[in-house]
């Protein structure tokens, strides 16, 4: 016999003992506690009050007898068990919707080909197609918060910085360059950034992408004035709008690769290092280069929207700032830039843990 249960039955004993006098009084209280433990011993229990036929005696005794001799302390580690369950399903992972940086990743997380913690998977892949070599970057997170934007500078007095380094201030785990919104000379642009209108202009020759408070992707297309208002309009109707950007074109919107026009802007039809963010599904999104100007050929934006949305199954996609702005970094370091140099910009867009680093230090 074991020696828990050895002592719980010491204890049964002396319990008795002292009971004695005020049990000898009432025979009939005698007579039926001692029919309930007999019953228990000889394994003639109720299967509702809990006897498991199969389980070890042993085990059977000593949970049973302490759970008679101690209920209430048994009834409180129950509580605790509960509460400790209950906040395990409760914990969530949020961010502040602002231009703070993101928390601090925790380096031991990192591997050559990702990252991973309990709120954030990053999956790096290189691909090589048809002479175009491709920079990819897989992101499932736990919350729209952490699909956040950063800037060089303030938003009245934007500057201009490299993207390792506005990543390095933001603790990016994983950015891209954004759509470079300081150098629009002429202001006709939509742009908010972490919830702060930058400035609210339409412009009947870009596409905008505008992602909601849910990290879901809204396309507007190119279109005049009205049309384009009333298209943020049916937007905001339902949304809030966290980020949005001016530059394009969108290359896939509700599932379905968009035919981009071989008129809009930035050398549509030119073989060229291209960036562009894509959203997979909820909370799912994908960084995308593709690499040029020298070992890789570079695509036009066609390529890249068939690239966005029959390769990698995007159900939004959208172009960014390319040419020489076309930047992926991991882990602090460039993930793309085939011997090219890096430029300085106004703006990314990262994921960031929402992992607080006093669980990992």
């Amino acid at each position: 016999m074991k020696l828990p249960v050895r002592i719980a039955l010491s204890l049964v004993c002396a319990a008795l003992v002292l009971a004695a006098p005020f049990t000898l009084s009432s025979p009939n209280l005698l007579g039926e506690a001692r029919m309930q433990m007999q019953e228990q011993l000889e394994g003639d229990w109720d299967l509702d009050d809990g006897w498991d036929p199969e389980a070890d005696d042993d085990d059977w005794l000593e949970s049973g007898l302490m759970k008679l001799l101690f209920p209430a302390a048994n009834a409180e580690e129950e509580a605790e068990d509960a509460e400790e369950d209950e906040q395990a399903e409760e914990k969530t992972y949020s961010l502040p919707i602002d231009l703070s940086a993101g928390l601090e990743p925790n380096p031991a997380a990192f591997t050559e080909a990702g990252y991973e913690d309990d709120s954030i998977r990053v999956q790096m892949e290189t691909r090589e197609e048809d002479g175009v070599i491709w920079r990819i970057a897989w992101v499932e997170v736990a919350s729209p918060t952490q699909l956040r934007t950063g800037i060089a500078g303030t938003i009245a007095k934007p500057g201009e910085k490299k993207v390792r380094t506005i990543a390095e201030s933001c603790n990016a785990v994983v950015a891209l360059n954004g759509d470079y919104f300081k150098n629009n000379p002429t202001k006709t642009s939509f742009e908010y950034r972490m919830g702060q209108k930058i400035r609210s202009n339409t412009n009947k020759t870009k596409d905008m992408l505008i992602i909601d408070e849910n990290g879901g992707f809204h396309i507007v297309m190119a279109l005049e004035k009205t049309k384009q208002q009333d298209a943020i309009k049916a937007v905001t109707a339902d949304h809030k709008i966290v980020n949005a950007f001016t530059f394009g074109p969108a290359l896939v919107s509700e599932g379905k690769v968009i035919k981009t026009d071989k008129h809009y802007g930035y050398n549509p039809e030119g073989k060229e290092p291209r960036s562009a963010i894509g959203q997979t599904g909820p909370l799912s999104y994908v960084f995308v280069v593709a690499e040029g100007r020298g070992k890789s050929a570079g695509v036009t934006h066609q390529q890249l929207a068939n690239f966005m949305g029959d390769s990698l199954h995007c159900v939004a996609a959208y172009n960014l700032d390319g040419g020489g702005s076309a930047t992926l970094v991991f882990n602090g370091k460039i993930y793309n830039k085939l011997g090219g140099s890096e430029r300085q910009l106004s703006d990314i867009i990262y994921f960031a843990t929402a992992v607080d680093p006093k669980e990992w230090k």
